[in-house]
């Protein structure tokens, strides 16, 4: 092989270790928002988003879980995140979307007002779960920073906890 074409090779391959290198510095997440506030989790972990349509309602469950839905033959448990956070429910509009989120072998569908946009926040700008929620117990993973804005990022596999 030519030293011209060695070259060539450890260039590509110096380029490419150093575009895999800035990819894993990036987090990919889905912003999402629920009453005020912006949410956002793992791309990965979203298994795909909706528009709503026709659940049924589960007897002696919290208020916060409507009931289930039929996802091309998996019975799928559906949450209002806007009751599971302790707002006030509001009916559903043209924004609101059923956003079906899985980790591992757990499944939900999960009603969101208005889909935001898929983030991408540097390791560095993303920062620990405020000091005021409750450590390994809580649904928030951290708090992400964008210019503009903070974005809470949840936990999938938190927010995936049956505890009805």
């Amino acid at each position: 092989m030519s030293d011209k074409l060695k070259d060539i090779i450890n260039k590509q391959t110096s380029e490419q270790d150093s575009v895999v290198e800035q990819l894993d510095d990036v987090v990919q997440l889905v912003g999402f928002i629920i009453g005020e506030e912006e949410y956002a989790v793992p791309i990965l972990s979203i298994q795909e988003i909706i528009k709503p349509f026709t659940w049924t309602r589960v007897p002696q469950v919290p208020p916060y879980v409507l009931g289930v839905f039929n996802l091309r033959g998996a019975v799928i448990p559906l949450i209002d995140l806007r009751a599971k956070f302790g707002l006030q429910t509001k009916k559903h509009n043209e924004d609101t979307r059923f956003i079906v989120m899985r980790h591992g072998d757990d499944v939900a569908g999960f009603v969101i007002d208005r889909l935001t946009m898929a983030i991408r926040i540097k390791k560095e700008n993303i920062g620990p779960a405020p000091d005021t929620v409750n450590g390994d117990d809580t649904i928030i993973d951290g708090v992400g920073k964008q210019a503009d804005k903070i974005i809470t990022i949840l936990k999938v596999n938190k927010l995936l906890e049956r505890d009805f």
